[in-house]
């Protein structure tokens, strides 16, 4: 058990038709950690971020938030946890400016009806200025490149000054410099006893940004420390199933075709 825990994931389980893709999860997350959920594709990493958050209902398990020394349910703390969501699911073609959709970020600090006011919008332009993004604050989000909506996004997750921010594959098709902008803004935060989750896809970088990932292909295979889990052996365990399943399928079609033949 975690002294500084900030979540618990207790033996969860999701299913799409009938069909487990998520097995008996249990996990643990600490607070002033930067942890990477890793794993093939169809592993089960968005689905488990998408259960925590309560976009989808388990099949059995629970998942717990610890703020302030005590333990509440996502919809409990929702206000106080930012979501960074895949690049995917954002219609971009929405017709709203960067600094609104950074300002979205501070509605959970409004009351009914309320409108952003002064302070709302310098602390929007202010988390736009730390992405180096400012200069596009009225620039429509369809006109920004994939770089420059992944920083705005997480303009938005920074202006909800959180103390949980989950993000999913913010990396994914981003340069060396946006990468390198966004994990040290999320160190940064890190460092003030945040606890910042993410989905991540590339392996070459994981000792570089992450303190703690977790390996997932259906069920957890590992997860700590990267110091400590981060080996060769539970990257074989957690991709090989993957594998095996694709050589499967492959001798599979090539025995048809040869029946065909």
């Amino acid at each position: 058990m975690l002294r500084d825990k900030s979540i618990t994931v207790e033996n969860l389980t999701v299913a799409y038709d009938g069909t487990p893709v998520l097995l008996d999860a249990d996990l643990e997350f600490e607070k002033g950690k930067i942890t990477a959920v890793i794993g093939p594709n169809g592993a089960g990493k968005s689905t488990l971020l998408n259960a925590m958050l309560d976009f989808i209902k388990p099949l059995t398990g629970q998942v717990h938030y610890y703020l302030d020394d005590k333990k509440f349910t996502y919809q409990d703390i929702k206000q106080r946890l930012a979501y960074v969501p895949q690049k995917a699911s954002v219609d971009w073609t929405f017709p709203t400016d960067a600094l609104d959709v950074v300002l979205m970020g501070r509605y959970g600090h409004l009351k009914t009806g309320q409108r952003p006011g002064k302070k709302d919008r310098q602390i929007a332009k202010g988390k736009l200025n730390q992405v180096g993004m400012l200069n596009f604050s009225d620039r429509q989000i369809s006109q920004l490149s994939g770089g420059q909506r992944q920083r705005v996004f997480l303009a938005r997750a920074l202006a909800q000054e959180s103390d949980i921010i989950i993000l999913d594959e913010p990396l994914a098709g981003v340069d060396v410099t946006t990468e390198k902008v966004l994990m040290n803004l999320l160190r940064q935060e890190a460092e003030q006893g945040k606890t910042i989750l993410a989905v991540h896809h590339d392996l070459n970088t994981i000792t570089n940004y992450f303190d703690d990932v977790v390996f997932l292909n259906r069920q957890v295979y590992a997860y700590g420390s990267v110091e400590d889990v981060f080996t060769p052996q539970n990257i074989e365990k957690t991709y090989q199933q993957n594998r095996q399943e694709a050589e499967a399928s492959l001798i599979e079609e090539e025995s048809g075709k040869a029946m065909d033949v």
